[in-house]
């Protein structure tokens, strides 16, 4: 510990998934003086382009969409005072059953080891003392954060369990089934959802007793809301933009996570992901 800050190290997938589930996490522990490391895997190449069109329509060029999202990316990184941003770079493996998903050179054919051995380089760099990022299913089954978890699970092995600290992302189901209530509440001729997607979504997240970790963040929240959005081209995608800030911030306020790794011996729950560090 002596020489170095404490560090925190986010594996994300995609430019604006560091703004969604880590937005404030990585605001409030820049502000205490905490080195926080993020690391994108993928260019985002298969998010949306200008003028909003869509992956495999006439007009996308993925390596235009990968520059811009590069850009936003960085502005991110700004807003939430992210100290040292890493980019793997791997190709976008897309959405699930997308033809994306088996080119070549997309994230998702990437051999765990090869990506987990980049990795492992880069926290043998910045030894972080508390690693995030998504559980088996990527937090909601898509291929680049499935992959994500499994390089920074591998990762770990390789340098030994370095980090004391390991956490996945996740939602409390209570929040689930809030965030359902809520995009009602602004989009009133929604249609009712297929059962089976209902059933889908329940499976989100975890009751909320099985939740190790709650991180209030609603003093970094207006941050979070400016990191989201300063993925503007994407925007038609995050729905959270809509609600505005004030209610962004009542129901974006606490990150919630479950701990996986430990060598502190901190108490359950607890409300720091460095608690037993400092």
């Amino acid at each position: 510990m002596a020489g170095r800050p404490l560090t925190l190290m986010a594996v994300h997938a995609h430019p604006d998934d560091e703004a969604t589930g880590t937005g404030g996490v990585l605001a409030r522990y820049a502000a205490e003086g905490i080195r926080t490391v993020l690391v994108t895997c993928t260019d985002g190449g298969c998010g949306d382009g200008p003028g909003g069109v869509k992956p495999g329509d006439p007009g996308h060029d993925p390596a235009a969409v990968a520059s811009i999202r590069r850009q936003e990316l960085e502005a991110s990184c700004e807003v939430l005072k992210i100290s040292d941003l890493e980019m793997l770079d791997y190709a976008d493996s897309g959405m699930v059953g997308w033809p994306s998903n088996d080119a070549p050179e997309s994230f998702w054919q990437t051999p765990v080891e090869k990506g987990a051995a980049r990795l492992a380089d880069l926290m043998r760099r910045y030894r972080p003392d508390v690693v995030v990022t998504y559980d088996e299913n990527g937090f909601y089954g898509h291929p680049d954060h499935i992959q994500a978890h499994r390089i920074t699970m591998a990762a770990l092995e390789m340098t030994e369990n370095l980090a004391p600290k390991v956490y996945w992302t996740t939602m409390p189901r209570s929040s689930m089934r809030r965030f359902g209530e809520i995009m009602r509440e602004f989009n009133p001729d929604m249609p009712e959802p297929d059962p089976a997607e209902t059933a889908a979504l329940a499976e989100i997240g975890l009751p909320d007793d099985e939740i190790t970790t709650w991180v209030d963040t609603t003093a970094f929240s207006g941050q979070k809301f400016d990191a989201l959005a300063a993925h503007a081209s994407q925007g038609e995608n995050i729905f959270f933009l809509g609600m505005g800030k004030e209610r962004f911030g009542e129901f974006m306020g606490v990150e919630t996570f479950v701990r996986v790794q430990d060598t502190t011996g901190a108490a359950l729950p607890e409300s720091d992901l460095f608690a037993g560090l400092r």
